[in-house]
C-alpha cells in the first residue's frame, strides 16, 4: 500500500502515522517526509506492508485519524494501475516513447486510449494496434465541442491522469480546472525562453549554452503548472538548429518519462504553486 499525505505542520504526525499502521500490524518499507517551513505544510509518503490488515477498515480508520489534523491524503494498493490517456499531435518521439515503456513494463499503467488531432497514419511507424486511438480534430471554430468530446472520452474511460505528450493544442481555463493534478504536459524550457515558432531555431540564433525541457501539470495558466521534473543538456556553437532539435527531443521523452513514472508511484504531492517529488 502506498499513503500520502499533507497537511498543516505540527509535532508528532509522523508518530502517529506509524503508530497508526503498527497497531494494525503492518509493516513500513519505506517512508519520506518534508516540512515546508515557508508554508507550514508538512508532506508525507508511506510504502507498507498490510498483508492481513481489513484494508476497508483501514482507510476508514485512518480517515478518522486525518480529519482532526486536517490532511489531504490518498491510499492506495501498489498493485492497482492508474488509466492513463495519451494526447499527442504531430511531433510523436514523446508518444512512442511512452508506449515502449509501457510494453516493456516500465511504467505501470493502463493506457486508456490515445488521442491526436491527427489521423491515425500520422503514428503509421508507431505499434498502436491493440490500443483504442481516437482522432479529434480540432480547428478554432470547433475547441469548444472538441473539448467536449476530449472530456466525455476521459469520463467514458475512467482516466485516472492525462498526457500532452506533445499535444499541441492548449486547453481551456474549464478543462484545465477539472484536471487539476491530473494533467501533465512537457515542453521546452530555456533561458531565456522562446516561445511561439520553431523554438530550437530561436535558440540556435540566440547562441543559448543549456536547452533543456519541463513537465509540469497543466493549469489555466499556459506553461506556469506546478513543475515535476526537469533537465537540461549542454551545447555549443558548433550545433546547428537541427542538433538542437534532436537533442531537444532526447531530453522532451527522459523528462516527461520521469515525470509520469513519479506520479504513477504517487510521489508528487501538490504543494501551491509547486510540488513536493519524493524521487526513488
Amino acid at each position: 500500500m502506498i499513503l500520502t499525505l499533507s497537511c498543516p505542520d505540527q509535532r508528532g504526525i509522523v508518530a502517529k502515522v506509524s503508530a497508526f499502521l503498527f497497531e494494525r500490524g503492518c509493516n513500513i518499507l519505506d517512508a519520506q517526509q518534508f516540512d515546508d517551513q515557508e508554508t507550514g505544510q508538512f508532506f508525507m509518503r508511506v510504502v507498507f506492508d498490510a498483508d492481513g490488515a481489513d484494508r476497508a477498515a483501514l482507510r476508514e480508520d485512518f480517515g478518522a485519524l486525518a480529519e482532526p489534523l486536517k490532511m489531504k491524503w490518498t491510499l492506495r494498493n501498489r498493485a492497482d494501475r492508474y488509466r492513463v490517456l495519451l494526447l499527442a499531435s504531430k511531433f510523436d518521439h514523446c508518444l512512442a516513447d511512452l508506449v515502449y515503456r509501457w510494453r516493456i513494463g516500465e511504467l505501470p499503467m493502463d493506457i486508456a486510449g490515445v488521442v491526436s488531432n491527427h489521423p491515425a497514419e500520422t503514428y503509421a511507424h508507431i505499434d498502436l494496434s491493440d490500443l483504442s486511438f481516437h482522432h479529434l480534430p480540432v480547428t478554432k471554430e470547433t475547441k469548444f465541442e472538441q473539448e467536449a468530446e476530449l472530456w466525455k472520452l476521459i469520463q467514458e474511460t475512467r482516466t485516472d491522469i492525462v498526457v500532452l505528450a506533445r499535444y499541441m493544442q492548449v486547453l481551456s481555463d474549464g478543462l484545465a480546472a477539472k484536471l487539476q493534478g491530473r494533467c501533465i504536459n512537457i515542453h521546452h524550457s530555456f533561458l531565456p525562453g522562446f516561445k511561439g515558432a520553431k523554438p530550437y531555431h530561436q535558440a540556435h540564433a540566440r547562441g543559448v549554452k543549456l536547452i533543456g525541457a519541463s513537465a509540469h501539470y497543466v493549469t489555466g495558466d499556459l506553461d506556469e503548472g506546478p513543475i515535476i521534473e526537469q533537465d537540461v543538456e549542454r551545447i555549443s556553437h558548433r550545433d546547428t538548429p537541427e542538433d538542437l532539435v534532436r537533442k531537444g527531443r532526447d531530453i522532451e521523452r527522459r523528462v516527461l518519462a520521469r515525470a509520469l513514472r513519479y506520479r504513477l508511484e504517487d510521489r508528487v504531492l501538490l504543494n501551491g504553486r509547486k510540488t513536493v517529488v519524493f524521487t526513488d
